[in-house]
């Protein structure tokens, strides 16, 4: 994978995502969060039909991708989830500029509003360097520590 073309980054509902486009992303959240973590668990939870997704594409490849998910459905708050980015990216930026991207589209959907997340216990440091802090105790998630964090 070329990192010197620049990614091409979209936020599109659900329904509005083209077969390949859903195809895509799907296919990275099941690489990252079930073959490269080791975790087997049903990532189609019944949500992702009521959320924007936001994903950036280089060569007809996802290389990042994450999941704007509406007050109500997670938490009182609207959420960011499933934020993955492809293995051999990781390192150059794209995390980084994926959550700020997220952070950005809940607000610019939903308001200012607080923003609250689950995240996996060993990013916890990554994400208060986004305004993210802890809320809850620790607690497993098919065998991952995490923890609830909120960005007010």
């Amino acid at each position: 994978m070329t990192t010197d073309q620049q990614a091409s980054w979209q936020l599109i509902h659900f329904n509005d995502l083209t077969p390949v486009q859903l195809y895509n992303i799907l296919r990275l959240r099941s690489e990252v969060f079930v073959v490269e973590q080791n975790c087997v668990y049903l990532d189609l939870d019944g949500k992702d039909n009521e959320c924007f997704h936001l994903f950036a594409e280089q060569d007809n490849k996802t290389i990042a991708c994450s999941r704007i998910v509406p007050p109500g459905l997670s938490y009182i708050e609207p959420s960011i989830g499933r934020i993955a980015t492809a293995g051999e990216t990781r390192g150059s930026g794209y995390g980084k500029e994926l959550v700020q991207r997220s952070i950005d589209a809940t607000l610019q959907l939903y308001g200012e509003t607080a923003i609250k997340i689950g995240a996996q216990l060993y990013l916890k440091k990554f994400y208060e360097s986004f305004g993210f802090a802890q809320v809850s105790d620790i607690y497993d998630e098919d065998g991952i520590d995490h923890i609830k964090m909120l960005r007010s």
